[in-house]
């Protein structure tokens, strides 16, 4: 049983702990307990637990998850204003790791709650509780302007300007963490919009490259754009990416635009044979052309794919 003035004491050290621990989401990362603060913490927690007759265990975890909203409403949401581009990636990069080393700490804390309490009243965990905080009032009602800078920052890279390629890595991994603790899936969301942006750029490029240029610079930009997308998709995207993103690719630029390029090699009377063709198809695709042979554009294009080991058409 607790007296009053203990328990008044007790809360009093709670919240220093509480307001230490939020100096790590403001970005204080070197914030540190000892192993005596950290157990002065858990035992005020456990005690005020104990004495369950002055309904402490609820207060607990009130004040937990209004730790949480503090937090969030005074350094994560502020820090958001006014970033763009991939600065505001990396203020949520930041701030979810942020914000995990210090629910770290809060569930260390109130372990006994977490353990006794917590999963009979909201059938989780104290962690739990803390994703799904993070979740409602930053990452749900952000993630569209998550989404559209990623993508911006992708098309920019396509168009040859120097991006964050580790931060689109991270918030990759942030939107299958969100989808993990939420079962939201938030990254398939995103690569669905990719692909389809993708398919569409190609779908312009093939146009313009067709209408502009001979089948043999045509072919060549085909490989050279195969090339940068699977680099591409290496830098940042999760692996299970890549293939459909190079399908979206060879479907736009090969595929769909095989017949037109064929007919455009026809009255050119072209051969793709020169010593260029020659050393990319012996260099990338480890094919051996005979002296004086002659290729059509479907030829070359279908065996250039279908031999390489970074291409396969299947």
């Amino acid at each position: 049983m607790l007296e009053p003035e203990e328990e008044r004491v007790m809360k009093m050290v709670l919240e220093e702990g509480i307001m230490k621990t939020k100096m790590i989401v403001e970005g204080n990362q070197e914030v540190k307990f000892t192993t005596e603060e950290y157990q002065r913490l858990h035992q005020c927690v456990f005690d005020l637990h104990s004495a369950s007759y002055r309904n402490n265990s609820h207060w607990l975890l009130e004040r937990f998850v209004k730790s949480l909203e503090e937090s969030i409403n005074s350094a994560v949401l502020p820090s958001f204003v006014d970033k763009h581009d991939a600065l505001l990636l990396r203020e949520l990069i930041l701030m979810w790791s942020n914000y995990k080393l210090m629910t770290k700490w809060l569930c260390k804390f109130f372990e006994s709650i977490d353990r006794h309490f917590v999963p009979k009243i909201c059938y989780c965990s104290l962690t739990d509780i803390s994703n799904k905080s993070f979740h409602d009032l930053v990452f749900k009602d952000f993630y569209v302007k998550f989404q559209d800078v990623a993508l911006s920052l992708i098309n920019q890279e396509r168009m040859g300007l120097h991006i964050d390629c580790s931060s689109l890595k991270n918030v990759f991994l942030v939107f299958m963490e969100m989808h993990k603790h939420t079962g939201i899936t938030y990254y398939e969301g995103f690569e669905s919009v990719m692909l389809e942006q993708t398919s569409s750029y190609y779908c312009q490029m093939a146009q313009q490259w067709l209408s502009h240029g001979s089948p043999a610079d045509y072919v060549q930009k085909v490989y050279w754009c195969l090339e940068q997308e699977a680099e591409r998709a290496g830098r940042y995207f999760p692996s299970g990416t890549q293939p459909k993103l190079l399908k979206v690719v060879k479907q736009q630029l090969v595929y769909d635009i095989l017949d037109k390029l064929v007919e455009k090699q026809r009255p050119e009377k072209c051969s793709f044979v020169t010593d260029f063709y020659q050393e990319m198809l012996s260099k990338c695709a480890n094919m051996t052309l005979q002296e004086g042979s002659y290729w059509t554009t479907e030829e070359w294009l279908s065996a250039l794919l279908t031999s390489s080991s970074v291409f396969p058409l299947s």
